[in-house]
C-alpha cells in the first residue's frame, strides 16, 4: 500500500469508522454485537512494527475480546502533540490481532496502542513501542538479521532468563530486523523438561498449542503467540522495525507445495496434506506478523522494502513456488519459480540504493539434505555446471551481471550456525557472475547444528565459520547468532559483523561500495 504522508495525516484526521477502514489491513470486519464483552480490554502479546516505507510503519497489537485498534504516534516519547490514528475493529476473524500504517516521516518514531471497546467503555492500559523511520542522506544505517525461533524443543524457560539473545539485540539499538525465516516451530511440539549432557535441566513454558504439531488454524496460531509471552521477544518487537520473511517450520520440516506427509512424519499428523497446512500457517503467519501483504509482489511475501537511500532490501520467498525436494538435478526444477526470479533480476537492476541486500530463506552454496536421496535447498552436491535448482540461481546471478548491478550483499539464517561466505567466478564451476559475500547467521532461540559442506558449482569459500561441537546444542551451550550491518552515513562502506548471543562480535569485514 502506498500512501503519502499527506494523505495518512488526512485520513486518522477525519477519524471514525471510514478513517480506520482507510488504514485497516484486510482481513479486518466490524465485530458482530454478540462478540462484544463489557469489561476493559486487554492488549495480549504486546505490539510490533514492522514493513517500514517512506512516510509510513505497520503498527501491529492483539487484544483479549472484539474491540478497536487506536494508535497514537509522536516524534517523543512524552507523546506531546501525538497525532491520534483510529484503526481497525479486532474480532475472532483474525484472531483479534490487527494492524494500522501510521505515519512515519524522520528519526524515531514513538507509538501508544490501545484497545477501545466497543460499547464505549475504558479502554485498555496502553502499550508503547517505537522504530526508526526510513533515514535520510547521510544517516548511518543498522540493520541486524537471523532466524529460526523455539526449535529442537528449546522453548521459554524463566529461571534461565528466557530468550536473552533478543534482549541482547535490543541493547545494540538497531534501525531494521530482517527476521530470515523459521519465526516458529510448527511441527516442533514442546515437552516440559528436556536433560542436558551435563546435568542440567531445562523447563519449558507450555501451552496446548505447543504439546503437538500444529493442524489446525486455531494451533498455528498459538505457535505465534507462544513466542511473545516472552518478555525479551517482546521487548526487541517493540523497539524496532521488523521485515518478516517465511520458510518451512512456519509449516512442517522441509515441505513443497503438493506434498503428502508419509512415514514416520505422517504419523504425527491426522492432517497430512500439506497445502492444506500450508494455507492455515499463511493465514497465522500473517495475522501474526506485523506484515503487509499488500506490499508483497503477490500479496503474500516477496517483496521490495527500499530503506533510505543507501539501503533496499529483496526479500525471497524460497517456499511457495519451490519444486518438490528431490536429487535435484533435473531441468525444470525452481525454489523461487520463474515469476520470482525474474521480478528480483529486475527489481535488483531497478534499485537506485548504494547496497542490495538479498534476504534469503535459504543459502546459495550450503548443502542442506532432506533424507538420504533429497535436497532441500538450492545446492545438490555435484561437482560440475549448475543443475536443478542451481540452474535458476544462476539465471539470477548471470542477469544481475549482464545489467551491472552492484554491491549486492546476501544474508540468511536457515541452518542454524553462523557463517562468512564469499562466492568467486575463479573458483567455480559456474563462472557468469560477479563475486558477492553470503553472510548466514542463526539460530535466535533453537537447537544449534553444523556446520555443513559447501557446494563448489559457485565457488564458494568459508571464510568464517562458528557452529557447536554437538547437534541440537541448546541455547545454553552459547552457539546462538545473530548478524549486523552497518551502513556508513555517506554508503561508502557496509561493516560486517557476526555476533553470538551475547552480542560480542566473533567476526567482522567491511565492504567498499563499488
Amino acid at each position: 500500500m502506498a500512501l503519502s504522508r499527506r494523505s495518512l495525516f488526512r485520513t486518522a484526521a477525519a477519524g471514525g469508522l471510514a478513517g480506520a477502514a482507510a488504514l485497516a489491513l484486510p482481513g479486518t470486519a466490524p465485530a458482530a454485537p454478540a462478540l462484544v464483552r463489557s469489561g476493559r480490554p486487554v492488549l495480549t502479546h504486546g505490539v510490533q512494527a514492522g514493513d517500514v516505507r517512506p512516510g509510513s510503519g505497520l503498527v501491529w497489537t492483539r487484544a483479549d475480546r472484539p474491540s478497536r485498534m487506536v494508535v497514537e504516534v509522536a516524534g517523543s516519547p512524552d507523546f506531546r502533540r501525538a497525532l491520534r490514528v483510529p484503526g481497525p475493529v479486532l474480532t475472532p476473524d483474525t484472531d483479534l490481532t490487527g494492524k494500522l500504517r501510521v505515519p512515519a516521516t524522520r528519526g524515531r518514531v514513538h507509538y501508544r496502542v490501545v484497545a477501545e471497546p466497543l460499547d464505549g467503555g475504558p479502554a485498555s492500559a496502553p502499550l508503547t513501542g517505537s522504530f526508526r523511520a526510513v533515514p535520510g542522506r547521510g544517516e548511518p544505517v543498522r540493520i541486524q538479521w537471523s532466524g529460526d525461533v523455539v526449535g529442537q524443543g528449546w522453548g521459554i524457560d524463566r529461571a534461565t532468563g528466557g530468550m536473552r539473545i533478543f534482549s541482547a539485540m535490543a541493547d545494540r539499538d538497531p534501525d531494521l530486523f530482517l527476521h530470515s525465516g523459521d519465526t516458529v516451530y510448527a511441527d516442533g511440539p514442546l515437552t516440559e523438561t528436556v536433560t542436558l549432557p551435563d546435568g542440567r535441566v531445562w523447563r519449558n513454558e507450555m501451552t496446548p498449542e505447543k504439546a503437538k504439531v500444529a493442524e489446525t488454524l486455531t494451533e498455528f496460531r498459538g505457535q505465534f503467540a507462544y513466542n511473545l509471552r516472552d518478555d525479551n521477544l517482546r521487548r526487541f518487537a517493540a523497539s524496532v522495525g521488523q521485515i518478516v520473511q517465511w520458510d518451512d517450520h512456519e509449516v512442517t520440516n522441509n515441505w513443497y507445495p503438493g506434498e503428502i506427509l508419509t512415514g514416520e512424519v505422517g504419523e504425527r499428523y491426522t492432517e497430512k496434506r500439506v497445502d492444506v497446512l500450508a494455507a492455515r500457517g499463511f493465514r497465522a503467519f500473517h495475522e501474526w506478523q506485523p506484515v503487509d501483504p499488500r506490499t508483497a509482489v503477490d500479496g503474500r511475501v516477496y517483496r521490495r522494502v527500499p530503506f533510505g537511500p543507501h539501503v533496499e532490501v529483496f526479500v525471497l520467498d524460497m517456499r511457495t513456488y519451490r519444486s518438490a525436494n528431490s536429487a535435484n538435478t533435473g531441468r525444470g526444477e525452481r525454489i523461487l519459480g520463474e515469476a520470482q526470479a525474474r521480478w528480483l533480476v529486475d527489481a535488483l537492476a531497478s534499485s537506485r540504493a548504494t547496497w542490495k541486500i538479498v534476504a534469503s530463506d535459504m543459502p546459495i552454496g550450503v548443502l542442506v539434505p532432506d533424507g538420504d536421496t533429497a535436497w532441500e535447498a538450492v545446492a545438490n552436491g555435484v561437482p560440475g555446471p549448475p543443475g536443478g535448482r542451481e540452474s535458476e540461481i544462476a539465471g539470477v546471478l548471470a542477469g544481475i551481471r549482464r545489467r551491472r548491478v552492484r554491491n549486492v550483499v546476501w544474508v540468511t539464517a536457515d541452518v542454524h550456525y553462523t557463517a562468512a561466505h564469499h562466492y568467486a567466478p575463479e573458483r567455480a564451476a559456474f563462472t557468469d557472475f560477479d563475486p558477492f559475500w553470503e553472510f548466514v547467521s542463526g539460530p535466535l532461540h533453537a537447537g544449534a547444528f553444523g556446520p555443513n559442506e559447501l557446494d563448489p558449482t559457485f565457488g564458494p569459500r568459508a571464510e568464517f565459520v562458528r557452529g557447536p561441537s554437538r547437534q541440537g546444542a541448546s541455547p545454553l551451550e552459547g552457539f546462538q547468532h545473530f548478524g549486523e550491518l552497518d551502513v556508513a552515513p555517506d554508503g561508502t562502506t557496509l561493516e560486517v559483523h557476526l555476533r553470538d548471543q551475547a552480542g560480542a562480535s566473533l567476526w567482522t569485514t567491511t565492504l567498499r561500495r563499488t
